[in-house]
């Protein structure tokens, strides 16, 4: 097989290798994917570079999830042909991986691989984000930044699941139109304006739970938008700059500052409840509600032309390996 491999951390075009390794044996329990696609994720760059909240134990195949098709199963849950995505880190960047079956979702049929291949995080992210924190009643507001990303995309189809309605930050303003047509109530451009052109679309609903995933001053506009007493959740750092609190936000408004990584709910929920939530939401990617635009596919031997794409400020889309 071959893989992706760093020996060392450090910027990945520059420590990544691909190498030929030897297939692992199977073990009782264990199933072999054929990798059919894996997506290049901020947090695998940031595991690379060793910035990630899971150090990796070197050499290192990275790779955080994926979507494979069985070739050989020891497991009785798994049959050859049948696809599944990856709910435990199994180095997807390479041809294929081995682990045990209790540690994969079986995925309905005629799912696109590419789209399966995105599902364990941004999807499940989104819908942890509305329902984790209290979800919130049907017809009141929910704030996010970085709305166009995979986890904005996710939060917008589900709440509109939910009957949540959306205010959207973006750092675009030509995203509005997409981001409408995807199902979000209110789309407002992620600079200095965004706090009171959400305020007058808002009129005097204010709401209870904001997501964060770029920091900095955008982090600080969804405070300024939250209601009294309101929950802000940060679940990353696009821009890799500080989230500062405010006092006065703490001490007046008595916001609650919380994080989530949804590494640590799939690690821990029970079986059904994992099941549950994944189906759910394969069901709303196979019919077509929920996808992510995807911006080009690579080899794994092109892995230097794919960090390229993923670094460029004009891409629109995810990067994924297709092995």
């Amino acid at each position: 097989m071959h893989a992706l491999r760093f020996h060392e951390c450090g910027k990945p075009a520059e420590v990544l290798r691909l190498e030929e390794l030897p297939p692992a044996d199977l073990l009782d329990g264990e199933v072999r994917l054929r990798i059919l696609a894996a997506p290049v994720n901020p947090a695998d760059l940031n595991f690379i570079e060793g910035n990630y909240g899971v150090k990796p134990e070197l050499p290192a195949v990275p790779g955080i999830e994926g979507c494979g098709e069985v070739v050989e199963s020891r497991s009785p849950d798994f049959q050859p042909g049948e696809r599944a995505i990856l709910l435990r880190r199994a180095g997807t960047w390479a041809d294929e991986a081995s682990l045990p079956g209790e540690h994969l979702f079986k995925l309905p049929a005629g799912i696109d691989p590419l789209q399966a291949a995105m599902l364990k995080v941004n999807p499940a992210t989104a819908w942890r984000l509305l329902t984790a924190f209290g979800t919130p009643p049907a017809g009141s507001w929910i704030v996010q930044n970085a709305a166009n990303s995979g986890v904005g995309r996710g939060v917008i189809v589900v709440a509109r699941t939910l009957g949540i309605r959306t205010m959207n930050l973006v750092r675009r303003a030509e995203l509005r139109d997409e981001l409408l047509a995807l199902g979000a109530d209110e789309v407002v451009t992620d600079d200095d304006s965004a706090v009171e052109s959400a305020k007058t679309l808002l009129g005097k609903d204010r709401p209870h739970l904001a997501f964060n995933g770029v920091g900095g001053e955008s982090a600080l506009r969804l405070m300024n938008l939250l209601a009294p007493g309101g929950i802000h959740v940060t679940y990353g750092a696009m821009s890799r700059r500080p989230l500062t609190v405010p006092n006065g936000q703490l001490i007046f408004k008595d916001l609650q500052i919380r994080g989530l990584w949804v590494t640590r709910w799939i690690e821990s929920a029970p079986r059904e409840e994992l099941d549950a939530v994944y189906g759910r939401l394969a069901g709303l990617m196979l019919s077509g509600e929920l996808s992510v635009p995807v911006a080009a596919t690579y080899p794994l031997q092109d892995f230097k032309a794919a960090l390229e794409q993923v670094a460029g400020s004009s891409r629109n889309g995810k990067i994924l390996f297709v092995p």
